[in-house]
């Protein structure tokens, strides 16, 4: 029992998971802190929304990103092993190649003046 406790403490992802969910929580306790590590700052924590509902939005928009990215992937992937579909198969593998070459963040610059500053961007990169 005591070996299955200990490799249970030395696992970094309860500790990491633990750590998450007491900033989500805890963070308007953590304003004094921030402001001694930051007293030029007016308001060194954002403050018109609670981080709850920021790192909900958050998940929000990589559940839906990852969604599509898989639904598109394994379409493509299937698409390509099939009889009917193995002549496209190098063009996929060109434009995925391509599509890995440019990070998210180039994405976003291109995207948010030609869609404003909103999810569908954020969802696009």
């Amino acid at each position: 029992m005591s070996g299955r406790i200990g490799r249970l403490l030395r696992d970094p992802l309860p500790w990491t998971l633990a750590l998450l969910l007491a900033l989500v929580f805890g963070m308007d306790h953590l304003r004094g802190l921030f402001a001694a590590w930051f007293p030029d700052l007016e308001r060194p924590i954002y403050q018109q929304d609670s981080f709850i509902a920021l790192v909900g939005a958050h998940l929000s928009l990589v559940a839906i990103s990852s969604l599509i990215a898989v639904a598109i992937g394994v379409a493509a992937g299937v698409a390509v092993t099939r009889r009917s579909g193995r002549e496209f198969r190098s063009l996929v593998e060109t434009v995925v190649a391509v599509g890995q070459t440019f990070p998210p963040v180039a994405v976003l610059a291109v995207a948010v003046p030609v869609m404003g500053f909103s999810e569908q961007p954020a969802i696009i990169a």
